[in-house]
This record gives C-alpha cells, structure tokens and sequence, in this order.
C-alpha cells in the first residue's frame, strides 16, 4: 500500500511540473501569424505535414491544438499541443468521457463563456440570471472544476487554466455544423 501511495505521490508530482511547465510556455509564447502572405487557407495543416516528413516516428500522422488570442479581460493567451497518432485509436478514451461530459451542460458552456469574458468571483456569477441560483452556480463549478476546466484562483474566484483555454476554444470550434 505504501509503494503505491508513493507512485501516485510521484506521479502527480510530475504531472503537477508539467503542467506548471506548460502554463509557463503558453505565458511566454509569441503570437502566430493568422494570414500568411501566400494565401494557403491550410497553412497550419501545411506546416504539420511539413514537419511530420522530417520526424520518422510521427509517420502515422499528428493531432494538434494550437492558438493564439486576447482575451476580453486583455490577457494575451497562446497555446499549442500535439501528439502523434500512432496508437491513438487503440487505447482506451473512456477516461476522457468526464471532461467532455460536463461540457454537456448549456450552464456550463455559458459558465465558461463568463470566465473567459472577466467574470471570475462567485457573486458576480450568481447575479448572471442564465446561471441558475447560487446553489445551482456551485454545482455546475464543482462540476467543471473536477474535470479541470476551471480551477479556484482564490476564495469564491474562479479561472480557466491557461493551458485549457486553447482546447476549450478549439472543442467549441468543432462542435460547430
């Protein structure tokens, strides 16, 4: 039991650095050009293939998530994540099934949208009519904050992680018909 306990301990330590690591990337990234000179509707895709044709062990393709924005509040936000596909469809996506799950909800959705937009304390999200009543309000945070899409930045204030607002915006992208 203890060398378990102690496995989990290293494993969030590490996964607790990496996160820390990216959120100091995505903080200190440079812009990306969004209309290239040349006109390429695809110039991100281009790029991809590009460079999946010098790296042999991406040879079964990549998925990336990668943006650049300023938030509402001024906030610049830049964020890219990739990873080769090889065994992407093999594994198992059942423990993914919570993240995208209490993005289910249009509470939520529009939760996140205020947020995002500067709303961050819990009062001034209760006083949001859409949101429901306060108890409804925590529920849907409890919710979200389980899954990782926001996280507390203070008592009764709430934030979406840097590293999640790329990806947020990009699931909201493709849900689009």
């Amino acid at each position: 039991m203890d060398d378990e306990l102690a496995a989990l301990r290293e494993a969030v330590r590490v996964l607790t650095e990496r996160v820390d690591t990216l959120d100091t990337q995505q903080q200190t990234a440079q812009a990306v050009d969004e209309s290239p000179a040349d006109g390429d509707a695809f110039w991100a895709l281009t790029g991809v293939q590009s460079r999946l044709a010098d790296a042999p062990s991406t040879a079964d393709g990549a998925v990336m998530l990668v943006g650049s924005l300023t938030l509402p509040t001024g906030a610049p936000v830049s964020w890219q994540q990739s990873v080769g596909t090889a065994g992407m469809l093999e594994t198992e996506w059942t423990e993914r099934a919570a993240a995208f799950a209490a993005l289910g909800h249009p509470v939520r959705m529009e939760l996140l949208r205020h947020i995002l937009s500067g709303v961050h304390a819990t009062a001034d999200l209760a006083s949001i009519e859409a949101l429901g009543t306060t108890g409804q309000l925590h529920h849907h945070l409890r919710q979200l904050l389980s899954a990782g899409w926001v996280r507390q930045s203070g008592r009764g204030n709430y934030e979406i992680p840097a590293a999640r607002i790329v990806p947020l915006l990009a699931c909201v992208l493709g849900a689009e018909r």
